[in-house]
């Protein structure tokens, strides 16, 4: 259904990763309560990181699921293995090995197949076991009745609200529970939070570096493009390089435009059209498999 809101109505459309494609009706009749939605992407897929509180040791082969981007693909292959309707739960060791990125953009084709704008967001979860924050993509959503966005974390289920410190509705996370990554990058460069503590501890990974590469990850998703988490291309350096001033400057404007995407809607899209450091090409790194692998 469009709004009379242009850039509502982008964020309605199934883009090319959030599209159901030929499994569209299989997404017809789904629960329109939001966490009972949620509930349907915890009964078909598996953390791939968590799998062992759920009683599973993934083989290598049980965790190629990570790497498929479009949710058509990640349908194929749930339907291939069990037809069941989605609202009815797969035992564990039946779920597709994902991560939150593949929870977000499930939830954000659910949404948007039901009418409600949404979209993913990348940036760092503050509510992990950890003392830092950490490497998470969560769904943003339109709450009509309150007339803004809100984050909404389709990952956490009940298995995981019993290992992760979570104290607040899961539909609703606060802003400074999740910091987008424009808004980590904006408080590291105000001096108000270090990059040491942003990044992802079962890597023992964190810097400066990590929050550039979500941040143009994060522009991308806004741009309805959600990408793996571990892709790479254009201006996005790596752990051990030093970040060139030109892309600080970048990383800036780049941040500004995410703190609001609404407010500067067009001039979002005509950085990632328009610039090659920010634009994903039709080739791009899967850094876990250390290979280039075309869209």
């Amino acid at each position: 259904m469009l709004t009379t809101d242009p850039t509502l109505d982008f964020y309605l459309e199934p883009g090319r990763m959030t599209s159901p494609g030929r499994y569209r009706e299989v997404f017809d009749g789904l629960p329109r309560d939001l966490g009972a939605l949620a509930r349907v992407g915890h009964g078909l897929l598996v953390h791939e990181h968590i799998a062992p509180a759920y009683g599973l040791t993934l083989t290598d082969e049980q965790r190629g699921p990570v790497h498929i981007r479009p949710v058509e693909q990640l349908l194929e292959r749930l339907l291939a293995d069990d037809d069941s309707p989605l609202t009815a739960p797969r035992p564990p060791e039946r779920r597709l090995a994902g991560n939150c990125r593949h929870f977000t953009v499930l939830m954000v084709a659910m949404l948007r197949h039901q009418g409600v704008p949404a979209r993913a967001r990348c940036g760092f979860g503050g509510y992990f076991p950890t003392e830092a924050y950490e490497d998470h993509w969560v769904c943003e959503y339109w709450h009509a009745r309150g007339g803004r966005w809100a984050l909404l974390d389709a990952q956490i289920d009940d298995v995981q609200r019993g290992i992760f410190p979570i104290d607040f509705d899961v539909t609703d996370v606060p802003r400074e529970r999740f910091l987008v990554a424009g808004d980590a990058w904006a408080r590291c460069r105000a001096g108000d939070a270090d990059p040491a503590k942003f990044g992802l501890t079962g890597l023992d990974e964190f810097g400066a570096w990590w929050i550039a590469g979500n941040l143009v990850r994060d522009v991308a998703a806004l741009n309805n493009l959600e990408m793996l988490p571990w892709d790479d291309w254009g201006a996005m350096p790596g752990p051990d390089e030093e970040i060139p001033g030109e892309w600080i400057a970048l990383y800036d404007r780049l941040a500004t435009l995410t703190a609001s995407p609404d407010a500067g809607f067009e001039e979002l899209r005509a950085a990632f059209r328009s610039d090659d450091r920010v634009r994903v090409p039709q080739t791009v790194r899967n850094a876990v498999l250390n290979r280039s692998e075309s869209l």
